[in-house]
């Protein structure tokens, strides 16, 4: 039993399935729109179905506020402005939106131009995350990546013009045949476009991609951790602050949505391949949600769902297609911890309770496993991982499984 005295923020993640292509790198729940698509109309029966999909998650938030919205992907700046102008519109018209409200939209610098942004601005769109990846133009084709450098500069510039002052930049390093200056280039050029944010993160040869059955050269451990360990330090002495595992932000720019995530806070997930989990009050429960993966799937689903009254059983047993899980207390714990560890300042063991109503003897046995591997400091009330800890994240979390 659990014994929640308030419910954490609350966030809504939105998945956008389609890119122009797959990268051989990733692993998310993205698939290639086939040439002949007709866009207006994939848009139109997607967000049709998107707030068919929130509609039958509303009973779970009732009253509560959403902090922020998070479109993700695949690559959401495919979406025509007109279809996401409806989508926020809807949103608005059914949650309890924050004023102050961040509203993130991914981006792919090969997809958008000076009027998308605009539009997109003028929609409500108050932060993006461009998917830059290098500003070499070698590496960008080795990547598999659609844009080159000169793209993904005018990109930025754009978006700045069109009213953007709250502006992520992907990038990546130990990529195929990169150099130790290469890298710093990189994060040198993102650092001179004045953004407020910049996410810096190793490429992974990840399972059930085309990099992992056909590997590329990669550089080597010890060369890769040289290019974390000078790229962070430039980031520092320019004023980034290095606040979660792969993310830097000028005072006052981290990400809100994803600092929900890192500190255990709620979130519904709608869109194919979705994942949400909501804490109940009355339940005394804490409950993760997923969504049909394949988009063609999620799309027939919710086009079954308008069949039926929206109270029928019929329609929450079609709904949950994808499935829901009940967290245990081992759950909550576990999970709690695989998030808040990626923070570098840690957390207030009294956020323990206060996101998981339960006590923090639930995590005891680990935290002092972890401390005394030198992987965590536990000072009164601050826990945070240390920089051993966060060099080896996967054996600190496994501490908890």
């Amino acid at each position: 039993m659990l014994n929640f005295t308030t419910l954490p923020p609350l966030s809504l993640y939105i998945h956008y399935p389609w890119c122009a292509q797959k990268c051989p790198y990733c692993d998310f729940n993205s698939h290639a729109v086939p040439v002949s698509a007709d866009a207006e109309q994939r848009d139109k029966d997607y967000i049709n179905a998107l707030i068919n999909d929130l509609e039958h998650e509303l009973p779970a938030i009732w009253g509560r506020t959403v902090q922020t919205i998070f479109i993700g992907g695949g690559t959401p700046s495919l979406i025509q402005p007109e279809a996401l102008q409806q989508l926020l519109s809807q949103i608005r018209a059914r949650v309890k939106l924050s004023p102050m409200a961040e509203i993130t939209m991914e981006a792919n610098p090969g997809t958008v131009d000076q009027s998308k942004f605009t539009e997109f601005y003028d929609a409500g769109i108050n932060r993006l995350s461009m998917g830059i990846q290098s500003f070499d133009d070698q590496l960008l084709k080795k990547i598999g990546r659609i844009h080159d450098s000169q793209q993904a500069r005018l990109a930025i510039e754009q978006a700045k013009m069109s009213g953007f002052d709250n502006i992520n930049l992907d990038l990546m390093y130990a990529l195929p045949g990169q150099t130790l200056k290469s890298a710093l280039d990189d994060v040198q050029q993102a650092i001179d476009f004045d953004t407020s944010h910049l996410s810096h993160y190793q490429l992974t040869l990840e399972p059930n991609t085309l990099f992992a059955s056909q590997p590329p050269e990669l550089p080597d451990d010890d060369l890769s951790y040289e290019m974390q360990r000078v790229c962070q330090q430039l980031l520092a002495d320019t004023g980034f602050k290095h606040y979660e595992v792969s993310a830097y932000a000028k005072p006052g720019k981290q990400c809100r949505h994803n600092l929900n995530y890192w500190q255990f806070g709620d979130y519904l997930g709608i869109g194919a391949g979705a994942h949400g989990k909501i804490s109940d009050a009355a339940q005394q429960t804490i409950t993760r949600r997923w969504k049909e993966k394949h988009p063609q799937q999620y799309l027939e689903t919710h086009a079954g769902l308008e069949k039926f009254p929206q109270n029928s059983t019929k329609v929450t047993n079609s709904f949950m297609i994808g499935g829901e899980q009940q967290l245990s207390r081992h759950d909550i714990g576990f999970e709690f911890m695989l998030n808040s560890s990626l923070l570098t300042d840690g957390f207030d063991s009294r956020l323990f309770f206060a996101q998981t109503g339960l006590p923090i003897i639930q995590i005891e046995k680990g935290l002092k496993k972890a401390v005394a591997l030198g992987l965590i400091e536990w000072h009164q009330h601050h826990i945070r991982p240390t920089e051993r800890g966060l060099q080896y994240l996967n054996e600190l979390q496994e501490l908890f499984l």
